[in-house]
């Protein structure tokens, strides 16, 4: 409360002052809030001196990064209510190019991709917002979130000035900039520094491509800080002037933070990414970072007068075939959740992480923080009955038209999806042979494939196993190659060579496999729609392998959040209501998957699982996670 004792003033004095006082209490407790639209503000964020300043006051950044798209649109308020409730005051996103434009020149931004929404949506709630639109995001996402279709330029080169990678970023952005530039904090939204593009010291192929991203967000609008973020081992190859630098890192580096100092003294300190977990891969461990570690990190960046945004705040789910994968030292691809050890679980509940959180943060507000949301609850439904089967050759009828080749044709490549070519899941390549003898796949194999003689397995291709023994038969036979994306690598310098499918030859006996018809089986919902009219058979006859398996799961009541499990299942997809949930695998480390009850009806819910070798004849939905096994970072 402001007192003020006033004597001997004069009666219109007094008015003035009484406004005065008045519009001192409004600004200070009402305008300077992201909730609060005003018609301009004079200046922004600054990084002027060795502290953030924002409209001329001192400013920390209490950062948090929650990104729309890894979270169903039903709970995006949730978690950010969540996260101001911990003492963040400041959302950072993403902007995933690839799910905003899935075809050249055909852009979405509803629904689940609304930003927009999710941008006024965090003002609401009363946080400011960091933007982070690449347009590379790395974030552990399929090719590091840029569009599979520019890989069908056979010269494309990413993240430089090649005028292919150019003309395409420079029309994503024409879409993309004019929508958040309303929503600029000098404009009176919530949006208090943009980055450009994402730890490109780690890539550093192209010395004039930071400056064309700069000026592309610039030119378009873009007013506020600029910011750039690499590691450490980047710091030195991915500023561009004009852009305050910032650091990734889980542990603090006396040598990294004394160059940031030395290439801009008296410049705040931001730690753009402090890696509160970590993310898994296929036939790992669940990575953990214990609690007490990672916030006394967090505790030293602030005792140094440092900012911080943790990522993840809330890591959320690769819904889909979202996910990425590594390179080095081997290809693993990612798993469906990304949980990410974050302080908000996958599913919004809260971790010893976030409570130690926010007992530090609030020794950094003035105000009490408000009060914690409550949980929402989960449900172990009962198990649903698989009770009809579609093998996958039954269902080819409901694809798009085959596409008929001499030679393998990469996934990126076939004439599908208007032109801009299958972007995940499967494709199936199909040829005939005379004879039997030794099938080699000469790596040539992105990134794994069943196959199969006459419809029956004889074995799997991967980057370990290159060769397959193939039996002698009488006569033409069909061979057959069901290879799947399992997530295009999402780090690293070799984005350009993330061709999917068949990439090169498959040799029988040291010659060329030819003449081959191409099934594209990217799974997406209207594909699932159309399996509704297929001549599905009732179990328990013997299904055939790979197929469908489709099931109920019913609810009575109001949906809650479930986790589905799989036991006995080997590895495949899950669909629930025509929602793809992602990938399952039983090596693990994930053995559930997350399935949110906005996505849930009350009533009859269709349950379509795609399973590639084994299947049980349950699906099961239990009230609690299963990442499995942990490992300490």
């Amino acid at each position: 409360m402001v007192v003020i004792r006033i004597r001997n003033v004069h009666r219109r004095h007094y008015a003035l002052l009484c406004f005065s006082i008045a519009g001192f209490i409004i600004y200070n407790y009402i305008g300077f809030q992201p909730g609060v639209r005003r018609a301009s503000r004079r200046e922004g964020l600054s990084a002027n001196s060795s502290l953030f300043s924002l409209e001329g006051r001192e400013f920390r950044i209490l950062g948090g990064s929650v990104h729309y798209f890894r979270v169903p649109r039903a709970y995006w308020k949730d978690r950010l209510l969540k996260m101001k409730a911990c003492g963040v005051n400041t959302l950072t996103t993403y902007v995933p190019w690839n799910l905003h434009e899935p075809e050249k020149s055909v852009f979405t931004f509803q629904k689940q991709l609304d930003l927009e929404a999710y941008i006024n949506l965090a003002a609401e709630v009363g946080l400011w917002v960091i933007l982070r639109p690449g347009p590379y995001i790395c974030t552990e996402m399929d090719l590091g979130g840029l569009p599979s279709w520019l890989l069908r330029d056979e010269n494309m080169k990413m993240r430089t000035t090649y005028p292919g990678f150019v003309d395409a970023v420079s029309n994503f952005f024409d879409k993309l900039i004019p929508k958040v530039v309303p929503l600029q904090f000098k404009k009176g939204g919530p949006i208090i520094a943009v980055q450009v593009e994402n730890e490109y010291g780690s890539y550093a192929k192209d010395r004039d491509y930071m400056a064309f991203i700069k000026e592309a967000l610039q030119s378009r609008g873009i007013d506020e800080l600029l910011l750039t973020s690499d590691n450490y081992d980047g710091l030195k190859y991915g500023g561009v002037d004009g852009a305050l630098r910032t650091v990734n890192m889980q542990k603090l580096k006396p040598e990294g933070l004394k160059y940031l100092d030395a290439v801009q003294p008296q410049s705040p300190r931001l730690v753009m990414e402090y890696w509160a977990g970590w993310f898994d891969t296929w036939g790992d461990l669940h990575h953990v970072f214990a609690a007490e570690d990672m916030v006394a990190v967090v505790r030293k960046i602030l005792k140094q007068g440092m900012s911080v945004n943790l990522y993840m705040f809330h890591g959320g789910t690769n819904f889909g075939f979202m996910n990425g994968a590594l390179a080095k030292p081997s290809y693993k691809a990612l798993i469906t959740s990304y949980d990410y050890d974050a302080p908000l679980t996958e599913a919004g509940d809260y971790t010893p992480k976030y409570h130690l959180l926010r007992d530090l943060f609030s020794r950094y507000h003035t105000k009490k923080l408000p009060e914690m949301p409550p949980l929402r609850w989960k449900e172990d439904y009962e198990a649903a009955i698989m009770y009809q089967h579609l093998s996958l050759w039954d269902a080819l009828q409901f694809t798009e038209e085959p596409f008929r080749s001499v030679n393998p044709v990469n996934m990126e490549s076939l004439s599908v999806n208007n032109g801009n070519g299958q972007s995940s899941g499967y494709t199936l390549y199909e040829t005939t042979i005379t004879s039997g003898g030794l099938l080699r796949s000469g790596n040539h194999v992105r990134d794994r494939a069943l196959v199969f003689v006459d419809r029956r397995f004889i074995g799997i291709f991967k980057y370990k196993s290159l060769e397959l023994a193939v039996s002698d038969g009488k006569g033409k036979r069909t061979l057959s190659l069901l290879v799947e994306n399992c997530g295009r690598v999402h780090y690293g310098k070799s984005l350009d060579s993330q061709h999917k499918g068949l990439v090169g030859n498959v040799l029988l006996n040291n010659i060329p496999l030819r003449d081959f018809t191409i099934y594209s089986l990217e799974m997406k919902p209207d594909f699932i729609e159309r399996l509704n009219s297929a001549p599905w058979k009732y179990l328990p006859a013997p299904p055939a392998f790979p197929g469908f398996f489709q099931g109920r799961l019913f609810v009575d009541g109001y949906p809650s959040d479930t986790f589905v499990k799989l036991p006995g299942w080997s590895k495949g997809v899950v669909f629930i209501n025509g929602e793809n949930l992602g990938r399952y695998w039983s090596i693990g480390p994930q053995q559930a998957l997350y399935l949110p009850g906005p996505w849930i009806n009350s009533g009859i819910n269709q349950i379509i699982v795609f399973e590639e070798q084994e299947a049980d004849s349950k699906v099961h939905f239990e009230d609690s996670p299963d990442l499995g096994m942990t490992v300490d970072i």
